[in-house]
């Protein structure tokens, strides 16, 4: 159903935070021309904390609009709340999503029965593909695999987003849920590796600015062909790196800026890139191939 580079796309915003249609839209079609292969809208890279439900619509509409269908378009819908989750999946589902990936929720820190429960609620009350999204560097919450598997049987569950970059974690993962559901790598870094032991696709970061070499890489690493992948990804081995020099998105909006596909827009509490930082950036675009040295 889902597979490939599937980029956790960046959310276009103008320099005073709203949202950026006109940037969306030339962003989506440099992704398609690039041949990735699947949309992740509002995800954690997109913003989805700081965007209310209204503009989380909106951007999602957008998407489906200028996607019209040539590739997945997959929606965050993720929270905290079950019943904002189910909400923001029903909304999803309603303007024509092709499918939904869901955070573990955040903050309030749920036991491994709370999070199946979760889960399952979801699941049970909308109908459409649903991701699990397991990301504990971030939510301080860490889904487990046995609690995967117990929801692996749901109709309506069908992947797993795993950003730990755990190596045990990923051959746990293979072993016990691989006949079940899909299993997408969520950490550029480690994606080669997990893909070459049997993962279906990674959602990714480094793909918002490198999309043909990501989905190049992805490919042949799901091939089997680990030298052609590897050979891509030594370049690209940096930028993964340098891409979380600050909080996810900051660094990619401020590459994206960089390479002049949206403006300089982004929500507080997150903030624009520390000049310190720059020059790094700068030269680990220009060192995977992605913009001329000024």
């Amino acid at each position: 159903m889902f597979k490939g580079s599937m980029v956790a796309i960046a959310t276009p915003m103008n320099d005073d935070g709203s949202l950026d249609h006109e940037s969306l839209e030339g962003l989506i079609e440099f992704h398609i021309e690039n041949k990735t292969d699947a949309i992740i809208s509002v995800g954690t890279t997109g913003e989805s904390a700081t965007l209310n439900f209204k503009e989380h619509s909106e951007v999602i509409k957008s998407t489906l609009s200028i996607v019209n269908k040539r590739i997945p378009v997959i929606a965050g819908s993720g929270a905290n709340s079950t019943s904002e989750a189910i909400e923001l999946t029903e909304r999803s589902k309603e303007l024509g999503a092709d499918g939904c990936l869901l955070v573990t929720p955040y903050y309030n820190k749920p036991t491994q029965n709370g999070l199946y429960e979760h889960y399952k609620s979801i699941a049970d009350e909308v109908s459409i593909p649903q991701i699990l999204y397991n990301v504990p560097g971030r939510t301080s919450v860490d889904m487990l695999p046995d609690t995967v598997y117990r929801l692996s049987s749901h109709p309506n569950i069908v992947a797993i987003k795993e950003a730990s970059g755990n190596l045990e974690r990923s051959k746990d993962l293979i072993e016990k849920c691989a006949d079940n559901i899909s299993i997408f790598t969520g950490d550029d870094k480690t994606s080669v590796r997990d893909l070459l032991l049997g993962f279906k696709g990674n959602i990714s970061v480094t793909a918002n600015v490198a999309p043909l070499d990501m989905h190049n890489m992805c490919k042949f690493a799901m091939e089997g062909n680990a030298d052609e992948a590897n050979i891509i990804n030594s370049k690209l081995d940096t930028l993964h790196d340098n891409l979380f020099i600050e909080s996810n998105p900051i660094p990619v909006k401020w590459a994206l800026h960089r390479m002049g596909l949206i403006k300089k827009g982004i929500r507080l509490p997150l903030t624009w890139l520390d000049e310190k930082y720059e020059n790094i950036l700068e030269k680990s675009l220009y060192n995977a191939g992605i913009i001329a040295r000024n």
